[in-house]
């Protein structure tokens, strides 16, 4: 891209080698992103915390299909990453409430941004597979 272009995203005019190396992809900080909140269940967690704090049987209340267990590890992962504040109120037994953390609230913009996309473009995904999937049968 040249300098004259404006309205580039970062993403394209970034420059890349013509061949992007496995351990240059793996450690880029877009690709360990990407992982962390494309798992099944993260953007969720973190679209319900954006609205306010849980506590966590409340939170798994909330998500219908997520085991106690994979709640958990979302958590973890998510509090591991600083985007997730774990509260434990001095109460019997202990109460633990989940919050977006200030890094975390930074997140829910871009997501936002991406969500949107997602439903803008949705019947043009659709269209497109299915298209090829007609071209492929015949």
């Amino acid at each position: 891209m040249s300098d004259t272009h404006t309205n580039v995203p970062s993403m394209v005019a970034t420059e890349l080698p013509a061949r992007v190396p496995v351990a240059e992809h793996e450690a880029c900080p877009v690709t360990d992103v990407l992982r962390r909140i494309g798992d099944k269940w993260s953007v969720l967690i973190l679209a319900l915390l954006g609205r306010r704090d849980y506590r966590f049987n409340e939170l798994h209340r909330s998500i219908e299909g997520i085991s106690q267990r994979m709640l958990t590890r979302t958590l973890r992962s998510l509090e591991q990453d600083g985007l997730v504040t774990r509260t434990v109120f001095p109460t019997v037994p202990p109460t633990v409430e989940y919050s977006l953390s200030p890094l975390g609230e930074t997140l829910l913009t871009p997501l936002s941004a991406l969500a949107d996309w997602a439903v803008t473009h949705s019947p043009d995904i659709t269209a497109a597979r299915h298209s090829q999937i007609a071209a492929a049968e015949s």
